[in-house]
């Protein structure tokens, strides 16, 4: 007979369910959070495991691995269709919900997510630090412009390098604001410095990566909108198709439809959040800064005379993911003008 499982994650303890083909509970237990409490469970030789579900979470990713190498068929799960599964349940506990996540995998209702490898997690990663000590140096700036603000002090139109120099002319005279303003551009200062290191290291990694230095043929297309594409995608060809890539990301619209109503509203913007502002902020670029012309700029541009340069960025957002898979997929270069495109495309 047949085994169905349903792990229900949390920090420190996974609630597991374990359910026979005919939806019979046959255990139920607690254990801590980790691959190898787990495994000492599931690798009873009373059970025959078909599915072993596990709901994506921050812990998903290391509990797969470990329990895939264990031998053991585990399946990571969508968290929207487990919510939507387990919503109709009267009470919400943990051990509730890994009953919920068991049936799932018996009845076979589930959508299965893509678990990154190892490469790919640390390249997001580098991403994310790299991105949150940006906005932390950001918000302390802006914390000294509202607080310098205070005293009449104004600090204008002025770039990152040039920041610091500026706030030391409008607080020379003035020793009790200085004594404020040093910690905080003393933190900021670290903040760019350790920004700097990362966005260094970025840099190395697209200049030895070929798939990278490929997508960066793209105008508008950089270090950092590359290795993110690249980690995001991991592996092209588990998509069917490039123009997949758009829905996945949260770059086409929804579509609402009951009997003879139909309405198409703006984009999902489900999907990966990062990647999507990134795909986005290289549209613009593409739109406004690049100025060689190329079959991919005047496609936007149409779009831009008809309905406004919005939704042309959101548009060209979505034709650059496309573009970019396509890329990865066959590894060819971007082709400027359509005579250049191959024949298949």
């Amino acid at each position: 007979m047949k085994h169905f499982t349903g792990l229900d994650v949390s920090v420190k303890e996974t609630a597991i369910c374990i359910v026979d083909e005919n939806g019979k509970i046959c255990r139920e237990v607690k254990v801590t959070s980790h691959p190898d409490d787990l495994i000492a469970v599931l690798q009873d030789p009373a059970w025959n495991f078909a599915r072993v579900g596990l709901e994506a979470g921050p812990l998903s990713q290391w509990l797969f691995e470990g329990l895939a190498r264990a031998g053991l068929p585990v399946i990571c799960i969508e968290t929207r269709h487990v919510k939507a599964f387990l919503k109709a349940q009267p009470n919400k506990t943990d051990r509730n919900d890994a009953r919920g996540i068991a049936q799932m995998m018996r009845v076979n209702l589930y959508r299965p997510v893509h678990v990154k490898t190892l490469t790919s997690q640390k390249r997001r990663a580098l991403l994310t630090a790299r991105k949150l000590l940006q906005g932390k140096a950001i918000a302390i700036e802006n914390d000294i412009r509202g607080l310098l603000r205070n005293f009449g002090l104004k600090v204008g139109n002025v770039g990152v390098v040039k920041f610091e120099e500026r706030i030391h002319e409008l607080i020379d005279d003035i020793v009790d604001v200085q004594e404020i303003m040093e910690p905080l551009l003393i933190a900021r200062r670290k903040l760019r410095e350790e920004f700097a290191r990362l966005h260094k290291k970025v840099q190395d990694i697209t200049r030895n990566d070929k798939m990278c230095q490929l997508l960066m043929t793209i105008p508008g297309v950089g270090p950092v909108v590359s290795l993110a594409f690249t980690s995001t995608i991991d592996i092209p060809q588990r998509f069917k198709n490039s123009k997949a890539v758009g829905s996945i990301l949260g770059l086409t619209p929804k579509l609402n439809e009951s009997g003879e109503s139909k309405r198409v509203g703006r984009v999902s913007l489900c999907g990966d959040a990062m990647m999507r502002t990134l795909l986005v902020e290289a549209a613009q670029v593409l739109l406004t800064r690049v100025a060689k012309w190329s079959w991919l700029k005047a496609w936007a541009m149409n779009i831009a005379k008809r309905s406004g340069m919005r939704k042309a960025i959101v548009a060209l957002a979505r034709r650059l993911a496309v573009v970019m898979h396509r890329m990865m997929s066959d590894g060819t270069e971007f082709c400027w003008t359509r005579d250049d495109l191959p024949v298949a495309a």
